[in-house]
């Protein structure tokens, strides 16, 4: 009886854990495929300050100037260099408010041509769309929760998929003469099998991201002690922001020392051939994971592709150059994470690696789409539909088996597991018509 019971509350879990799954496949999937193309979206929303004409051009401190005087009281983050000749300079500022920022576009002759919250440009949508379905930390908790539930119900599936002794006729590829039901069921098990890795790598490699997770591996990561420095990655809905310190550099001017201005520094950016988007930012800027060089110039790429960013610090007033540190210089920790983002966004590999993005996330769509017609067609009138006692236990078994190791590799699933079967062992059985729509007996014991 107790294994009967079991094998019942396992199998409702992976049931109904799937249809909570699906709508949140369904935008993590469509939003994460539009995002692996940021780097065309932001060059086509940017395509009205590029192309200009490079005559008359003036230096970078005559454009820093100018950006200046149209925003009092502003203060200079950040230079980003033109990705081509004819580009506008991008400037991002900090406005008066000290909280909103700006990105300022700049002709090559000083002109100010516009302005737009970095915040508000299609990409930085999509990606808070896609972390948070833009209700701050508690949408970033149910993004996880379904992330969690996502990569089991792929282990999960691809078990109890796999094939027994039948052959691999809808496996590998689908039964097209059986009628409706099978290219259907197969549709669903042929589909999985093939994009199950390639979702499972876009499912762990976003768990770095993640609010719970991400805490937890960002304690692990300095409390070993292998790791030096913070990590370049945010962690949650938000990224930390340092405060921008530029104390240092208001006591050299006073005392009349000269100081190297933004041109020089640019200069030296163009002279580095950086993959783009390339920054120069000035003394005591605020940097997003660490703490703001008061006494130096930085030169940064911050390339999506990022085993290729290098930073270089120059000094203040002579303009030497401090340091200097490429991907290499990472703890292999932290440039595993960073493969796994790159790929995670599309720019690994380039072309490539957005196509196979792609193929991924449409083949999750077909996997929610098929499962969810699936369900339609077998569900009786008036109740849910969750399957009944499986007439193989074995496998079910085995799914006990994949949840629980899961459950201790991600907290967020073991704490919705906790509350899955508080719910399912004390509140259900008194909720009788609730446990007869979801098709459960509502007489075993409580």
């Amino acid at each position: 009886m107790e294994n009967t019971l079991f094998y019942r509350t396992i199998w409702r879990w992976h049931f109904y854990a799937s249809l909570f799954v699906m709508p949140l496949v369904l935008v993590l999937a469509t939003t994460g495929a539009i995002y692996l193309f940021k780097p065309q979206i932001d060059r086509w929303e940017e395509r009205a300050f590029s192309n200009l004409s490079t005559h008359g051009a003036v230096s970078p401190n005559a454009q820093l100037a100018a950006v200046m005087n149209a925003n009092p009281g502003a203060q200079f983050h950040g230079y980003r260099l033109p990705a081509r000749e004819g580009d506008a300079a991008v400037f991002h500022v900090g406005l008066t408010d000290g909280r909103s920022m700006r990105d300022v576009y700049v002709s090559p002759q000083g002109k100010v041509l516009g302005s737009v919250d970095p915040e508000s440009r299609i990409s930085a949508t999509v990606s808070r769309i896609h972390g948070s379905l833009l209700i701050g930390r508690v949408g970033d908790w149910i993004v996880e929760l379904a992330a969690c539930w996502a990569i089991v119900m792929i282990l999960t599936g691809l078990y109890m998929w796999c094939p027994r002794g039948q052959g691999l006729r809808g496996v590998i590829w689908p039964r097209l003469r059986m009628g409706k039901r099978i290219f259907l069921r197969d549709l669903h098990a042929v589909t999985g099998f093939w994009v199950s890795g390639l979702a499972l790598v876009l499912l762990t490699t976003g768990l770095p991201w993640a609010n719970v997770w991400g805490d937890a591996f960002r304690v692990a990561r300095a409390e070993i002690g292998l790791v030096q420095g913070p990590q370049d990655w945010k962690t949650g809905t938000l990224a930390p922001h340092a405060e921008h310190d530029h104390d240092a550099m208001m006591k050299m001017q006073a005392a009349g020392i000269p100081l190297v201005g933004l041109s020089d520094m640019v200069a030296k950016a163009k002279l580095e051939k950086l993959p783009h988007p390339v920054f120069v930012k000035p003394p005591g800027a605020p940097e997003r994971f660490g703490p703001p060089t008061p006494m130096a110039w930085t030169i940064k790429s911050e390339a999506q592709n990022r085993p290729l960013n290098r930073q270089i610090t120059f000094d203040v007033a002579t303009g030497k150059e401090i340091s200097r540190t490429g991907f290499a210089d990472k703890h292999v920790i932290d440039r595993a994470v960073n493969y796994g983002i790159a790929w995670h966004e599309g720019q690994l590999f380039g072309w490539f690696n957005q196509f196979v993005g792609v193929v991924t996330a449409f083949g999750l769509i077909t996997l929610v789409i098929s499962g969810f017609m699936m369900w339609r067609r077998r569900k009786p009138k008036n109740v849910l539909g969750a399957p009944s006692m499986p007439s193989v236990p074995h496998k079910i078994r085995g799914v006990a088996i994949i949840i629980g190791i899961m459950a201790l590799l991600l907290p967020l699933l073991a704490l919705s597991l906790i509350a899955l079967w508080v719910f399912d062992r004390f509140l259900l059985p008194r909720l009788p018509a609730l446990a007869t729509w979801l098709g459960v007996k509502p007489a075993y014991p409580a």
